[in-house]
C-alpha cells in the first residue's frame, strides 16, 4: 500500500494533532473511558532474532502478520469499543533504507486497515522506524508513511502527547528537529499545567526508565540526565503516566506521581511475557492498566472489574 493509500485508511496525525479527535468537545470530561496500547509489532524481528542476525535477517515476517492480525481481531471484538488503539513504535524491523522495509511496511498497513474504522489508530515512531540516529530524511519518510512523528490530541477531557523519543536518544544528525520538538513539548506541558485537564498522558517508544529513575543507562532506557530532566518536566506539568514499548518485556516503575509503564510486544518477546496488548482505563481519579495476552483478550475481553470502572 502506498503512503497515499494509507492516508485513505488511517486517521493520520497532521499539523501536530489527530483529526479523529479535533472536536472541542473532546476537551470536556464526560466520564470514564479506555484505550488499548500495543507496541513493537516489528515485522521481521522474530526471524532475525532466531537466527542471531538482527541487522540483516528479518526476511520473513509471517509470524508477526498472524500475531498482529490476532491483535486487531481482539480489539475489534471489544465491547464497548476503546476510544483508540495506540501502537508505541517499532512498527517494522527493517531500518530506513534497508532491504525488506517497503514490503514489511506494506504488509503492516494491510493488517492495520482492518482495525474498526470507529477505533482511531495512534501511531508512535520507534528507533526501527526512524533509525537509531534519525535524520531529516528518515523523519520525513515516517511522516509521509504514518503521519506526524510528534503530536497531541484530546479525548474525553484528557490530554495525550505523542513524542519522538529518538530525538531524546540521539539527535546528532537532526539537532534542529529536536529543538523544534523541545519547544513544542514545553508549550504542550504549559497547556497541561494551566488548563487543568482531567489527566495528561504521554506515549513514546523508548521508556524514561525500566524500573527506577536512578537505574544505570542502558540500550532500553534514556540516559540519566535526559530522563531526570524529562521526568521533572512531566511531574511539574501534572503528567500522570508515560506508556512505552521498546523493551519487548513488561516493566515499569514510579517517580513521584508519575507512572512509567513499559509494555511488552505484539511481536518478538525477549523475556518471559506473552504476545499481548495493554488495556488502559481512565477514570476521573485514576488510570488503571492491565496487560493481556492476545489469547486472553480475544477470548474473554475486558475483566469485570475494569468494566465496573467504566460505569463510575
Amino acid at each position: 500500500m502506498s503512503a497515499a493509500g494509507a492516508a485513505d485508511v488511517f486517521h493520520r496525525a497532521r499539523g501536530r494533532t489527530l483529526d479523529a479527535f479535533s472536536s472541542e468537545k473532546e476537551r470536556e470530561w464526560t466520564g470514564p473511558f479506555y484505550f488499548v496500547q500495543g507496541a513493537d509489532p516489528q515485522f521481521g524481528l522474530m526471524k532475525a532474532w532466531s537466527t542471531g542476525n538482527c541487522d540483516n535477517g528479518g526476511d520473513e515476517w509471517g509470524q508477526e502478520i498472524r500475531l498482529t492480525e490476532q491483535a486487531v481481531e481482539a480489539i475489534n471484538k471489544l465491547n464497548p469499543k476503546p476510544k483508540f488503539f495506540v501502537l508505541c513504535g517499532d512498527l517494522v524491523h527493517a531500518m530506513p533504507g534497508t532491504r525488506w522495509r517497503k514490503e514489511q511496511t506494506r504488509d503492516l498497513q494491510r493488517v492495520l486497515k482492518v482495525v474498526d474504522q470507529d477505533i482511531p489508530l495512534v501511531l508512535v515512531s520507534g528507533n526501527h522506524d526512524l533509525g537509531n540516529a534519525p535524520t531529516a530524511e528518515t523523519v520525513e519518510e515516517f511522516c509521509q508513511t504514518w503521519g506526524d512523528d510528534y503530536f497531541s490530541f484530546w479525548v474525553g477531557g484528557a490530554l495525550f502527547l505523542v513524542l519522538n523519543s529518538q530525538f531524546l536518544y540521539d539527535a546528532s544528525k537532526c539537532p534542529a528537529l529536536k529543538q523544534a520538538q523541545d519547544h513544542w513539548l514545553d508549550q504542550q506541558l504549559s497547556i497541561a499545567e494551566q488548563q487543568q485537564c482531567q489527566h495528561a498522558i504521554v506515549f513514546q517508544h523508548i521508556p524514561l526508565f525500566l524500573k527506577s529513575i536512578d537505574e544505570d543507562d542502558d540500550y532500553f532506557n534514556l540516559t540519566k540526565t535526559v530522563r531526570q530532566e524529562l521526568a521533572d518536566k512531566f511531574t511539574r506539568a501534572g503528567i500522570r503516566a508515560v506508556f512505552s514499548g521498546h523493551y519487548h518485556r513488561n516493566a515499569g516503575g514510579t517517580y513521584q506521581n508519575l507512572d512509567m509503564v513499559v509494555s511488552s510486544a505484539i511481536g518478538c518477546q525477549l523475556g518471559k511475557d506473552t504476545h499481548g496488548l495493554r488495556v488502559v482505563v481512565v477514570t476521573a481519579e485514576k488510570i488503571v492498566h492491565r496487560y493481556y495476552s492476545l489469547d486472553e483478550l480475544s477470548k474473554r475481553g475486558l475483566d469485570d472489574d475494569l468494566r465496573e470502572l467504566l460505569k463510575e
